[in-house]
């Protein structure tokens, strides 16, 4: 289930920049903001962190139990949470085809990894979320999406910022 709801979110967060030049895409709207680029940048990398985090537990013997959490607060865009350091993107100019191509490469590790564990070992051990606490791996598929669908609102002002400033 969980497959379908982050597509839907992942397609709207590419169909917003795809036909955006790369010039504008990493333009920041304000020196302390991140550009429609980072964004996805942003995005990518936590995907990334999640899978490699999700194998590292599965093979922790220690890894235990963890009540569900409310993960749909994490769309909730009143409280701000600032990004754990491995989690900023770079400053680095990237184009629109290479994110796309990135993004696609860490959601197929999320996917394949998904596919390869029983779901009953997904509920069985936990990872650590910075507002959370414990999480049930289960639960971090779904988060992803939930996470995207909140940087989805920050994408689009980002880049209705960047382009008023342009018109400027």
């Amino acid at each position: 289930m969980f497959k379908q709801e982050n597509e839907k979110i992942r397609q709207q967060l590419l169909q917003l920049v795809k036909h955006v030049p790369d010039e504008v895409l990493n333009r920041k709207p304000s020196p302390e903001e991140w550009s429609p680029i980072q964004i996805l940048e942003h995005l990518h990398l936590m995907e990334q962190t999640v899978a490699a985090g999700i194998a590292q537990q599965l093979e922790n013997e220690q890894s235990r139990k963890a009540g569900k959490k409310p993960i749909k607060l994490a769309t909730v865009r009143l409280v701000k949470v600032d990004a754990p350091s491995y989690l900023v993107p770079s400053e680095e100019f990237i184009s629109y085809e290479e994110m796309e191509g990135r993004l696609a490469a860490s959601r197929e590790k999320l996917h394949h990894l998904y596919d390869s564990v029983p779901q009953e070992v997904l509920e069985q051990k936990s990872m650590p979320h910075i507002v959370f606490g414990n999480m049930p791996l289960i639960q971090w598929f779904s988060f992803i999406g939930l996470h995207e669908k909140r940087h989805l609102k920050q994408l689009e002002k980002a880049l209705s910022k960047v382009n008023d400033n342009q018109k400027k």
